[in-house]
């Protein structure tokens, strides 16, 4: 048995994308227990992922009230980039906006559920993919901080969707799309509004990725469900099931679907037989 506090799965590319849980201070692999009965149950406590302070209620994904007030991580313009307002001296957290925000960012096309567009830090590629499920991917803009990803992604959002379908997404694998011929077809659709973007930016802030190569990724799942059910920490601290994959940052059991990221700061104890 490991007992600890819940974080987000890490990830690494590979035949199989390769799966560890961090749980207090165990790194646990998770490939060895697909097959096998898991029982993972919340102790009943949370504590932020930022300060550790125990919370009755977990914000944004693991933090206590006050760092969700308080933290530029926690801001509107982390889920909405083309608000970012970090040049106009109102970031909440400057330093951590130069760090995070004010560096290369990478505008992409990804299937993980159908076409969709997104941003990500260049330091995270491929990692957002595959926290997001994507079978593939390709990087279409490379640029000099978030809040130009920001815009170019919102001109692009009335002709494909920025969003994934997390249930069509763990009920198996997306048909194959041709992503070079999808991105040319979308950058001349939305050709008005990128250039507005792109020409109002000094040069070298946005780089075209025309000879970028798509990427293909394989999930390590042995069955997905026929009917997707989420399993909900809050209302049933305890998930029971044999463990059938893992996808995005999701556990795939036979009794249902546990999004490890939206649990993040749970103390959880983790058995398998």
């Amino acid at each position: 048995m490991r007992r600890g506090v819940l974080r987000k799965m890490q990830v690494s590319p590979g035949d199989e994308v390769c799966y560890r849980l961090p749980l207090g201070e165990a790194l646990i692999d998770l490939q060895p227990l697909l097959g096998a009965p898991v029982v993972l149950e919340h102790s009943g406590s949370i504590f932020c992922i930022n300060c550790a302070r125990k919370t009755n209620k977990s914000f944004s994904q693991g933090y206590c009230y006050p760092c969700f007030r308080r933290l530029a991580a926690c801001d509107i313009c982390i889920v909405k980039p083309e608000l970012c307002h970090f040049d106009q001296g109102t970031c909440r957290e400057p330093d951590w906006g130069q760090t995070y925000c004010m560096q290369p960012h990478v505008v992409y096309l990804a299937n993980s559920s159908g076409l969709k567009v997104g941003i990500t830090r260049k330091s995270q590629v491929p990692t957002r993919w595959l926290d997001q499920g994507a079978i593939q991917a390709l990087p279409i803009f490379e640029v000099a901080k978030r809040h130009i990803a920001g815009l170019l992604e919102e001109a692009m959002k009335p002709f494909v969707s920025d969003r994934t379908d997390w249930r069509r997404m763990l009920k198996g694998v997306p048909e194959s799309i041709d992503l070079v011929a999808a991105r040319d077809a979308l950058l001349e659709q939305a050709a008005g509004t990128l250039d507005g973007v792109i020409w109002n930016r000094e040069p070298g802030q946005v780089c075209q990725l025309s000879e970028a190569d798509p990427l293909a990724f394989s999930y390590p799942v042995r069955r997905y469900p026929d009917k997707v059910k989420a399993h909900n920490l809050d209302k049933g601290p305890r998930v029971e099931g044999r463990l059938e994959g893992l996808k995005g940052q999701y556990l795939i059991f036979d009794t249902g679907v546990l999004n490890i990221r939206k649990f993040g700061g749970y103390e959880v104890t983790l058995e398998s037989g």
